[in-house]
């Protein structure tokens, strides 16, 4: 069967796993076959472990023979980004600061994966320490797009977002401040899961009481998310915004019906810069979508001040990260780092103190704008991909943009409101590439939002705008 493994859903390895119909080496060494053919085109996976995954492998089958209990991971390779530390598997951060780091111990959320008996022996790309969408570091390159290896496939999780999309792994994790899980997922044609903050407790985190940063899962299926995400969704000491909530790995009231749902469609939340062209196949999608929906209107978040309070809140996060590198090692760090830490020595007290009540009432004018509305419905980015040597855009549609962020203004409003968004592929776009959608829930009802993204999955399989699937023959071939 070799390599038609990987590109199995996770569920169903797990299931062939459990019923012995194949070994977790034999899945392992088709995922690891899948890496050596096409990630040297797209520079997804970085550091690996060959030999430790055999390993790894070979005692989940050892478990599995032996008839003891499997975890709800066990046996599958699960990508883990960059900007997590794992035992004795390099981790960079894409820095050079950090270019020879290999770690002593698994970070918590890490652990928490391998435990539940996932294979850990790879890295996925990521810019400097998740700064930027576009997944670029001076330690390991650009990862291209899987449907174009000359586009990128934003960041800064990019290195899974194409990993899943090249069957190299049949899971991933990924992380999420601006856009940086859902970006990626929509421009690799895969599903992301940036949940409610707090409900994957995150002890690492520096600034534990600031909501913004979440870890998230990445699949290539809803089903395949919420799986990973019953495992990632934990209380964790540490992690003062934990809720203690336990997720489950199959949906708890069977299907969802779509039917009785009022969805918000939005362009641009009301401030983002968006590309003509993004908003004309939005809108297409908008209007094949609206039909399986009781109530369906086109109408704008109220995330005004969303601009000044996500520049402010962002520099000041970096400043508190990376002041000290700044200061020690200017010559290694990369532009986005300096430039993020430059900006917040330009803020005063007065500056934060009106963001983060600015960001507050923001946050309060979304509650009740949702309660309105079961789901809210926009694009996963304001423009389509572009080169991968690009940074970012500096203009849309021949207007130019204040920031080298400001073209992320369609994510980052969003994570200023703490409520749960999935990313769901909706086809592609007249170029042939993937069109990514973000489908907003309430807050907290993570579980309900995974089940309505599920339904909208389904529904959407027969149709032009199922989930897109890149050519590995032609990437394999390519130079």
């Amino acid at each position: 069967m070799t390599e038609e493994l990987c590109d199995k859903t996770a569920l169903e390895l797990r299931e062939m796993i459990a019923g012995k119909a194949i070994s977790p080496v034999e899945l392992y060494r088709a995922c690891e076959q899948r890496i050596d053919r096409v990630n040297p085109v797209v520079n997804a996976i970085v550091a690996r472990d060959e030999a430790g995954g055999l390993a790894a492998a070979q005692a989940a089958e050892a478990q599995v023979m032996r008839g003891g209990p499997l975890g709800p991971l066990h046996g599958l390779p699960v990508g883990i980004k960059d900007l997590a530390e794992t035992a004795g598997l390099r981790t960079t951060f894409g820095s050079r600061i950090y270019s020879d780091h290999v770690p002593e111990k698994d970070e918590p959320l890490v652990a928490a994966i391998r435990n539940a008996g996932a294979i850990v022996s790879c890295k996925t790309n990521t810019p400097e320490f998740g700064a930027g969408a576009n997944t670029w570091n001076s330690v390991y390159g650009a990862t291209g797009n899987p449907f174009d290896p000359a586009l990128t496939c934003s960041g800064s999780s990019g290195g899974s977002a194409v990993a899943l999309a090249c069957g190299m792994v049949p899971l991933a994790t990924g992380s999420d401040l601006g856009g940086s899980l859902r970006t990626p997922a929509g421009y690799c044609g895969v599903v992301g899961f940036r949940p409610t903050p707090g409900l994957v407790g995150d002890p690492t985190r520096l600034l534990a009481w600031n909501p913004l940063s979440v870890e998230g899962p990445m699949a290539r299926c809803v089903a395949d998310l919420r799986l990973l995400l019953s495992v990632m969704a934990a209380p964790r000491t540490g992690c003062p915004l934990s809720f203690g909530q336990r997720f489950p790995s199959q949906p708890e009231d069977g299907a969802q019906d779509l039917s009785g749902l009022r969805v918000a469609f939005s362009e641009d939340l009301g401030f983002a810069p968006v590309a003509r062209e993004v908003r004309a196949a939005f809108r297409e999608r908008a209007a094949a979508i609206a039909p399986f929906f009781a109530a369906a209107e086109d109408v704008d978040p109220p995330l005004e001040d969303a601009d000044r309070i996500f520049e402010v809140l962002r520099a000041v996060g970096f400043l508190a990260a990376h002041r000290g590198a700044y200061e020690a090692h200017p010559e290694l760090l990369g532009p986005n780092v300096t430039a993020n830490v430059e900006l917040g020595l330009t803020y005063s007290a007065v500056d934060v103190a009106d963001a983060a009540r600015d960001h507050s009432a923001l946050y309060r004018r979304f509650i009740a704008f949702m309660v309105h509305h079961d789901l809210l419905i926009c694009p996963v980015a304001a423009v389509q991909p572009f080169p991968k040597e690009e940074l970012y855009p500096t203009a849309i549609d021949g207007e130019k943009l204040a920031t080298y962020v400001s073209w992320i203004g369609i994510t980052y409003g969003l994570t200023l409101t703490g409520h749960p968004v999935a990313v769901l592929p909706c086809g592609l776009d007249a170029q042939g590439m993937p069109f990514g959608l973000q489908l907003v829930g309430r807050y907290g009802q993570d579980l309900a939002l995974l089940a309505i993204a599920e339904a909208l999955e389904a529904a959407l399989a027969a149709t032009d705008y199922r989930r897109p699937l890149p050519d590995l023959a032609a990437l394999a071939a390519a130079d």
